[in-house]
């Protein structure tokens, strides 16, 4: 029997007191989850004689506000649409005693939903504070550079260390005269610019030796320093090119070291987790050693590093700081990686003008190219115009020079590892493009083929590939020495 039908009863309005509650309930998830604005996924901090910088990084794009004080020197920084986290807290922890430019940070909550973060100083500075969007494994960051206010100068830096290696701290070894353009081979009998006639990095170790300081103990004189690898004191062929024609030098052979990637920008990621930006600064202090020890036709050599710690140096950057040093070469290091692990085997690579010499050289030019971006560099600096600039001042002598250096690194490194191509490869590298230095990168491996991730790991295989190197360094300077410094210091 079918029962009634009884009509359903309609449903009744929610009580004035639901709704409030619904109300509150909005309200409460709008204060947390969009009133707060973004959230802090990390902060950290990067400490180098050149600049330390601070790096906030969060899910949104955060709002600041900026001002400095100099007496005492600080900046302060009001962020906007956050509260004070735990995050923002660790920052006061990570700054380290001996940040040569951070004395501490201080946060607080200044005003509801304005953090104050304040970084006091150890010097006067010039603070760069500027926003980057995402890229890479990043979300945004905001971004606090902070640079001495009298910045280090890469020269001075140079010299106080070849002082401090010097045989006497009391009476420094004597350097002998170089060529000068009337007693060259060829040259007319005309005297050329004084200027060219002397080298003045030379005449600046002097100068500094001769200045009244702080004693300092001298180096055992019974113990010379290792030549490791030396080159014969006459070259066994004439330079080429543009360049006048010498059979020995009597002055500081510099190299440039520049060890890729470094602070924000690890570089390449191997399988078990290697990062780039370590294994290639390992290389390069070995390589330093070994070019501290070693002289060439007589000559003292000096390594400089265009990066010396765990810190990040824009492309433009690295290129200006070799010029500035009047390095005789530079060296770029890095540890290439691909999208597949099959790939293997150590390349040199040299600058292009025109085309990449390969597809794969154009897409690893590419992707070096974009460290500015991953690393994180202020768009608005008036010093990105000139560094722009800089990068397109390349000369054809300076390619054919950089191509024989690459050719006699590429054989040392093909006598202890395997070649990923048998040739010195070509592109658009923006690192390599000093207008007149002799410039190469070398990629030592494929840090994201497991085997040789193993390798670059290896202590053993990191003194095999800087001995290559340093044999492959000898080899050119011996067939291509360096002639007098003719530009200013």
């Amino acid at each position: 029997m079918n029962q009634p039908h009884t009509p359903a009863h309609p449903a009744r309005p929610p009580s004035r007191r639901a709704v409030l509650q619904m109300g509150s309930l909005v309200l409460l998830l709008g204060t947390q989850q969009i009133a707060r604005g973004a959230t802090i996924l990390a902060v950290r901090v990067w400490p180098a004689p050149e600049y330390s910088r601070v790096t906030i990084e969060s899910d949104g794009a955060l709002v600041a506000k900026q001002f400095f004080v100099t007496t005492p020197p600080r900046l302060a920084v009001d962020i906007e649409g956050i509260d004070l986290s735990p995050a923002l807290r660790e920052l006061v922890a990570k700054v380290k005693p001996d940040d040569p430019n951070i004395a501490g940070i201080r946060v607080g909550q200044n005003a509801p939903g304005v953090v104050r973060l304040v970084v006091d100083l150890k010097q006067a500075a010039l603070p760069q504070v500027f926003t980057l969007p995402p890229v890479a494994a990043y979300q945004h960051r905001l971004v606090f550079d902070l640079y001495p206010a009298a910045p280090v100068d890469p020269l001075e830096a140079l010299i106080a260390e070849r002082l401090r290696d010097a045989p006497s701290a009391d009476k420094p070894a004597p350097l002998a005269p170089i060529p000068t353009a009337a007693t060259r081979p060829g040259a007319p009998a005309a005297a050329a610019n004084p200027s060219a006639e002397h080298d003045p990095l030379g005449d600046l170790i002097a100068q500094r030796a001769q200045r009244p300081g702080p004693a300092q103990a001298p180096a055992p004189a019974d113990v010379p320093p290792p030549a490791i690898a030396a080159a014969p004191a006459q070259a066994e062929s004439p330079r080429t090119g543009n360049r006048a024609t010498a059979t020995q030098t009597d002055r500081i052979i510099i190299v440039a070291l520049d060890p890729g990637h470094g602070g924000e920008d690890p570089g390449a990621i191997g399988p078990a987790g290697t990062r780039e930006k370590d294994v290639v600064l390992r290389v390069a202090y070995l390589l330093r050693d070994r070019i501290n020890a070693t002289t060439v036709g007589g000559n003292p050599m000096r390594a400089y590093l265009t990066r010396d710690g765990d810190y990040f140096v824009p492309l433009g950057t690295r290129v200006q700081k070799a010029r500035r040093v009047q390095a005789d070469l530079f060296v770029s290091i890095h540890a290439d990686a691909f999208t597949t692990p099959a790939a293997r085997g150590a390349s040199v690579f040299a600058l292009s003008q025109g085309g990449a010499s390969s597809t794969a050289a154009r897409w690893l030019a590419n992707k070096e190219n974009q460290a500015d971006l991953v690393g994180g560099i202020n768009v608005q600096s008036k010093d990105q115009h000139v560094q722009r600039a800089l990068l397109d001042m390349s000369t054809t002598a300076q390619i054919n020079d950089s191509l024989k250096l690459g050719s006699v690194l590429l054989g040392e490194i093909g006598g202890m590892a395997k070649l990923h191509k048998p040739r010195v490869e070509q592109a658009g590298f923006a690192v390599l493009k000093a207008p007149d230095i002799p410039s190469v990168l070398v990629e030592t491996a494929f840090i994201s083929n497991p085997e040789e991730e193993k390798r670059l790991r290896s202590s053993a295989y990191q003194e095999q590939l800087a001995d290559a190197l340093m044999r492959g360094i000898t080899r050119y300077f011996a067939k291509n020495p360096p002639l007098a410094r003719s530009r200013s210091v």
